[in-house]
């Protein structure tokens, strides 16, 4: 009998810190990513830019895989094999293609079918200020459809959260008091969910949906999805709310109590009933058990001293395919690793009740000079991308720039006019790099 192939995820080495295998930098210099995410097939990246663009960048992931088998091979004494491998300079800019954007962009997420094998699945949707949301052909940019919203004074409105539910026929935009839901194949209008009943009403989630995150189960019957806002409505409420595809707009229960924005959520990929939140300028992560009481977190994620942060940017996380491992960088430059199964049954008290534990990263080594903005777990190989960058207003120098204006005087001559001096501080930017880390256990 013919043994079956059987996939496994990628096993992540964290006893020692990874090798860098791929270096990128962004152009101009004052340009830099803020978030980054892998296509569902894992072959190139997408880059969220400072300069109102998305790029995609082809990060040589076959070739990083083929170099880091010539070199286990070459650990091995099999030198030969190096001579089947193409020389690869680990610091070759990739291959990079800009999709500028004419406002700012708030949010975008990837079709997850979408792959460059099938030109019709490779798609992505942007949220630009002010702007239709946006379905973009991946491979040269153009317009494929339009989802828009419009408030009540007839002004266009760009979603701060964008997100494809688990069966991919939906989108859910987030914007302030409400979710709109579009159909992927009816360009257009879409059905409004209001969070709350009303502006004066404390009751529901009320302020900007800034995170949307779906629950990966297949069953039909269980078709959640977690919204979450900036502020809380009132000091005795949460900002943390489950919601019910098919029930619409009352939540179905409510996550945590903890005051501060939540920049993002996430599902353990594996473990469905695991919600993971971050919030603003909080150093923490943490995660609740939907089975249970979801008031008292099971786990607390720590990447420091439990210290607030001093960055208002927008640092996220990302759990790897196989729900074990999490990765989340800090304005200093770190990148952490976190084991999702430490304290996963959770310590209880007297009465069986779960009670929520810190833990520190497992590994902490140094990847950028600058905050790391976003990390991004491969989802088939054992990679790990990062992207660092932030605006730096302590270390600048004011650009004095002397204007004049020549005018017409009445006996035919000119005459200069000073208008002053325009100071325009521009902030400095320490690193704008992109790096790929390989983190492959050594058993793989």
């Amino acid at each position: 009998m013919e043994s079956q192939y059987v996939w496994k995820p990628p096993s992540f080495d964290t006893c020692t810190p990874p090798s860098l295998v791929h270096e990128a930098r962004l152009l101009p210099q004052q340009n830099f990513a803020r978030s980054a995410k892998w296509c569902p097939d894992g072959s190139l990246a997408l880059a969220h830019c400072e300069n109102r663009s998305l790029q995609y960048l082809d990060m040589c992931v076959e070739q990083t895989h083929l170099e880091s088998a010539a070199r286990r091979f070459f650990r091995s004494g099999l030198c030969s094999f190096l001579s089947l491998c193409p020389a690869l300079d680990p610091f070759d800019p990739p291959k990079t293609k800009v999709f500028p954007r004419p406002a700012p962009i708030l949010d975008f997420a990837w079709y997850p079918r979408a792959t460059p094998r099938d030109p019709s699945s490779f798609c992505f949707v942007a949220s630009v200020r002010e702007s239709p949301v946006q379905l973009l052909d991946a491979s040269d940019g153009r317009l494929r459809a339009s989802y828009k919203i419009v408030d009540h004074r007839e002004r266009q409105i760009g979603p701060h959260s964008v997100s494809f539910n688990y069966s991919a026929d939906k989108l859910y935009c987030g914007f302030e008091d409400a979710v709109e839901v579009f159909d992927i194949n009816n360009p257009g209008q879409g059905t409004r969910l209001a969070t709350t009943p009303s502006k004066k009403s404390r009751d529901g989630l009320k302020g900007i949906i800034s995170a949307l995150a779906f629950c990966p189960s297949y069953d039909p019957s269980y078709r959640l999805y977690a919204a979450g806002s900036l502020s809380p409505s009132s000091a005795t409420s949460v900002n943390i709310a489950l919601f019910d595809e098919d029930t619409g707009e009352k939540p179905v229960g409510w996550i945590g109590d903890i005051k501060a924005s939540v920049m993002q959520l996430a599902f353990n990929p594996v473990k469905s009933h695991v919600l993971y939140a971050s919030f603003r300028r909080r150093d923490e992560i943490y995660g609740w058990d939907l089975r249970g009481s979801t008031v008292t977190p099971l786990q607390i994620f720590r990447r420091g001293d439990g210290s607030m942060l001093e960055t208002n940017q927008k640092i996220k996380f990302d759990l790897d395919i196989g729900g074990d491992w999490m990765g989340v960088g800090d304005q200093n430059g770190n990148v952490n690793m976190f084991n999702l199964a430490t304290c996963s049954a959770g310590p209880t008290n007297e009465v069986g009740e779960a009670l929520s534990c810190g833990t520190g990263p497992v590994l902490k080594y140094r990847a950028h000079d600058d905050a790391v903005g976003s990390v991004a777990f491969h989802p088939v190989r054992p990679l790990l991308l990062s992207v660092s960058g932030s605006r730096h207003f302590d270390d600048i120098e004011s650009e004095g720039e002397e204007s004049a204006e020549e005018t017409s005087r009445g006996d035919g001559g000119t005459r200069v006019v000073r208008l002053g001096h325009c100071h325009r501080p521009r902030p400095k930017i320490r690193d704008n790099s992109l790096r790929l880390w390989h983190a492959a256990a050594p058993s793989t």
